[in-house]
């Protein structure tokens, strides 16, 4: 029911999306990062509170209301799209809503799934989230081209009003136990991740590989347009190639089970994303970019789920919501860092180079993070199996 609702509400939201980037690319190269910035920039600034909310109260019922403040946002786009910055804004406030789901249903999966099949069990989510975003790509650009951009949005904004109804015929729930008369520290996510030298080797090897290769992202729509000489279908049809690798990817890490193995497939699959994104660099033709796509998708695939999979394992239940959140502004802040930057390339480059400058950097951060990461698992243990945290440090 959970990874059926996430393809529901991801469905909606990468058909807006679409509709919004390909909407800002004959605008300004800038109003497209903008978009990526303002959906991306509450994980970074919200983190602390979003996790402190995540581990204080039960969780599948502040999921709900996250959704149902997300679709608010979103619908809400509709009737504004003449007034740029509006849009922006309203980005920014579904983004709010976003920074508190994602923490949320990584910390609510466990419940659901069990400690022992965890790991599958966030497989099934990026699965769900997959498929819904290869339908918004595709089955919904062309929705969008038949009845309208507007008409697009307030789709989605229905979407996660769906996602939000499906979550009250789920059981599970997780309910944060702990010295709730003493303040958690919002900040206990944040220097959990920087204590352990394997997740945070992990992580840092991942953010770089994000920030680099995250560029493509603001490039691609011209990438399609100007390079390519197609329109917001041949958009959707080349992402709904890496779509389709997220699901060989999903499937792949889902069979990881220990911490060497999740750590070093974080590492390996930045060096194969990067090989993805250098194939159209090098090759602009659709049936390269589509093949180079797919190469880059099954590596996302595996980071999707590794990501989830390593801080459950390095990390004690009663703080896993700050782990969470606190993981996700490293990756989303590494996220946002590259959309600024790539927002400033476009003016100055054409986009078949960003797409060479990510590819290279992505490749570079793997190598650096596999070194590091082997490094750390020889010298290192868990935290929590060293006992290096106590009661008093999850909470102070």
């Amino acid at each position: 029911m959970t990874a059926a609702g996430a393809a529901v509400s991801e469905f909606g939201n990468s058909l807006s999306l679409l509709v919004l980037l390909f909407w800002a690319t004959p605008i300004s190269p800038l109003l497209v990062a903008a978009i990526l910035i303002a959906e991306l920039l509450p994980f970074v600034l919200g983190a602390p509170v979003a996790g402190v909310l995540v581990d204080r109260l039960p969780n599948r019922r502040l999921l709900m209301t996250a959704l149902v403040f997300q679709g608010f946002a979103i619908a809400a786009v509709a009737p504004l799209m003449g007034q740029p910055a509006f849009v922006v804004a309203l980005v920014f406030l579904s983004g709010c809503g976003r920074a508190v789901a994602q923490p949320c249903i990584s910390a609510l999966v466990p419940h659901i799934a069990g400690e022992e099949e965890a790991t599958r069990g966030y497989a099934w989510l990026s699965t769900g989230r997959s498929l819904g975003s290869m339908a918004g790509v595709t089955g919904g650009a062309l929705l969008a081209g038949i009845f309208g951009h507007p008409a697009a949005l307030l789709l989605d904004g229905g979407t996660f009003l769906v996602y939000a109804v499906m979550l009250a015929f789920v059981r599970s729930e997780r309910r944060p136990s702990g010295a709730h008369e003493a303040r958690p520290s919002a900040l206990a996510g944040i220097r959990h991740v920087r204590r352990d030298p394997v997740l945070f080797a992990a992580i840092a090897g991942l953010s770089f590989c994000v920030g680099t290769v995250v560029v493509v992202n603001v490039a691609d729509p011209a990438f399609v347009r100007y390079v390519l000489h197609g329109d917001e279908f041949v958009l959707g049809a080349i992402q709904a190639c890496w779509l389709s690798g997220i699901l060989v990817g999903n499937r792949i890490a889902a069979r990881l089970r220990t911490v060497p193995q999740v750590a070093g497939a974080i590492a390996l699959a930045a060096i194969t994303t990067g090989i993805g994104v250098l194939i159209p660099a090098a090759f602009p033709f659709i049936v390269a970019a589509g093949a180079g796509w797919v190469v880059g998708g099954v590596s996302n695939g595996v980071h999707n789920v590794a990501l989830n999979a390593i801080v459950r394992m390095r990390t004690p239940e009663e703080m896993r919501g700050r782990a969470f959140a606190a993981v996700g502004s490293m990756v989303i802040g590494a996220n946002l860092m590259g959309t600024a930057a790539a927002g400033g390339l476009l003016l100055v480059v054409e986009p078949r180079a960003v797409f060479a400058l990510g590819g290279a950097g992505a490749v570079l951060s793997g190598l650096a993070c596999l070194v590091f990461v082997r490094r750390a698992l020889k010298s290192e243990k868990s935290p929590a199996e060293a006992g290096l945290f106590s009661e008093n440090d999850l909470w102070r």
